[in-house]
């Protein structure tokens, strides 16, 4: 089937049909390293990383483009409030590359702790200010722009489509001219393209120019950047909700006037927020968490991550600790069912091909895969392919777990196919688990030798012996957990 994706722009499931067959040009929405990205933040970069590798793994060359903004960025998104990187360098008594280079660093840690794919380029702002002037000159050349108080804005009334993105009426966003902070708008929703010394008198960060010397307005970077590495007309852009209705409205507006290509891209994907009990998580409010955060509360890394996985990505996620613990249980109980599968392939000695092609890191094609095994695999692939559906592809992942029909080959092959988009490094954990001692693989042996014998003595109706060894088990701290398609178990909390 074809893959398809909720295009923002048209607010409907599209094919997708790249400008290039087999290839996608991809550019994500990067931080601004100000400060440590929280957890809400996290969200759109797993969004990310699910979909370069859903995408491919249905075939497609990604080339996957993030910016980190380390200059330009203002508090207020409409070019009102204060410099998030001076403001940041100046509490913290850094400079503002120093304060920059840090969080970059930081939040690559993070990203790794998310098992998160680095995007094909990474770039920065600083680093392409000469691609910004040449852009902006392109928009003042094909008439979009006009000068006030020593800065240069893009004048949206010459661009009648703007706010197709975010559906906002031309009409509404002229009426409220010159009510904003910024008395040189002639519309209150016109933007800067390059701010001189005139925004604040002590920028840190500032650069000659045919305007003046100053620098970037925020937008017009994510403009400059990605037709530098992904042309003048490109794929996929995402970012989040928030980014819909100013950022990326303004970064439409700004590339097609530059280029006269309609449209500049062709799919935009946005995530919804991670919302605590008390609202939106956000750095400005104060109320927010780091990945650290919850790596000091106990939690790993890939726990957070199963979570995310949980919930489809334009739905509003409510975070809770109770969810993370039932995220990280879950996540616990999948880790073990792998490994007992691992244990009995092993005890039963089986040499398959599967697993024999699995050992050389090679899948089996479908057509040597038996028909439950194929069946799930297909449903997962179906899952992702239809609006990056996580929580379908999980539920996929734990019925082929649980689906005692499967050869146990097969099923870890599967399983291990699937985790390469999922991303929660099963075969790394089982390998951690029966690395740990020969007391281990002894263990779960025994478990799924009691397993086995209390499914006989279910079958012969000797429920009390079934009783007994569920008993026996649990006050090992081994809990089993019975569905239609079999028994799994877990260590107890």
């Amino acid at each position: 089937m074809a893959f398809t994706l909720y295009n923002t722009m048209g607010r409907e499931l599209q094919p997708l049909e790249p400008v290039n067959p087999g290839k996608i040009g991809f550019y994500g929405c990067g931080p601004t390293v100000y400060n440590y990205a929280h957890i809400g933040n996290l969200r759109a970069y797993v969004l990310h990383d699910i979909l370069v590798r859903s995408l491919r793994r249905s075939g497609f060359e990604v080339n996957h483009v993030m910016n980190i903004t380390d200059v330009g960025h203002l508090s207020g998104d409409n070019d009102e409030g204060d410099d998030k990187m001076l403001k940041s360098a100046g509490e913290r008594g850094k400079s503002v590359l120093e304060l920059a280079d840090f969080y970059t660093k930081a939040f690559f840690a993070d990203t790794e702790r998310m098992n998160i794919t680095r995007p094909s380029l990474v770039c920065r702002a600083t680093e392409h200010i000469d691609d910004m002037i040449a852009l902006i000159q392109r928009i003042e050349a094909a008439g979009f722009t006009y000068s006030a108080g020593g800065n240069l804005y893009f004048d949206i009334s010459k661009f009648p489509s703007y706010g197709d993105l975010a559906r906002l009426r031309m009409e509404d966003l002229k009426a409220g001219a010159r009510t904003g902070v910024d008395e040189n708008k002639r519309n209150h929703a016109d933007f800067v393209l390059w701010f001189t010394r005139s925004k604040f008198e002590n920028q840190a960060l500032i650069w000659d120019s045919p305007w003046g010397r100053g620098y970037p307005g925020w937008h017009i970077e994510c403009s400059a950047m990605s037709i530098k590495y992904l042309g003048e007309q490109f794929d996929i852009h995402a970012g989040g909700i928030d980014h819909i209705p100013i950022h990326h409205t303004n970064e439409i507006a700004q590339s097609e006037a530059a280029t006269g290509k309609h449209p500049w891209v062709k799919y935009w994907i946005h995530n919804e927020f991670l919302v605590l009990d008390k609202g939106k998580m956000s750095k400005s409010s104060g109320s927010f968490l780091t990945l650290q955060s919850l790596v000091d509360r106990g939690y790993d890394p890939l726990d957070y991550r199963y979570f995310l996985l949980g919930g489809h990505y334009r739905s509003q996620l409510q975070f809770s600790w109770e969810s993370l613990e039932g995220a990280k249980n879950a996540r616990r109980s999948l880790t073990e069912r792998v490994l007992s599968l691992a244990n009995l392939e092993k005890s039963t000695g089986q040499k398959t091909k599967c697993s024999a092609e699995r050992a050389g890191g090679i899948l089996p094609s479908p057509k040597d895969l038996s028909e439950p095994v194929k069946e799930r695999t297909d449903r997962f692939n179906t899952a992702l392919e239809e609006d990056l559906s996580t929580p379908r592809a999980l539920a996929e992942l734990w019925g082929l777990l649980r689906d005692n029909s499967a050869p146990v080959s097969e099923v870890l092959c599967a399983v291990f196919d699937m985790d390469r988009v999922l991303g929660l490094k099963l075969e790394e954990g089982i390998a951690e688990k029966k690395g740990g001692t020969g007391e281990d693989e002894a263990l779960a042996a025994e478990i799924e030798g009691l397993i086995a014998e209390r499914a006989a003595a279910k079958k012969a109706k000797d429920f009390a012996r079934a009783d007994s060894i569920r008993t026996r088990l649990r006050e090992r701290g081994i809990l089993l957990e019975d569905s239609p398609s079999g028994t799994s178990w877990r260590r107890e909390s």
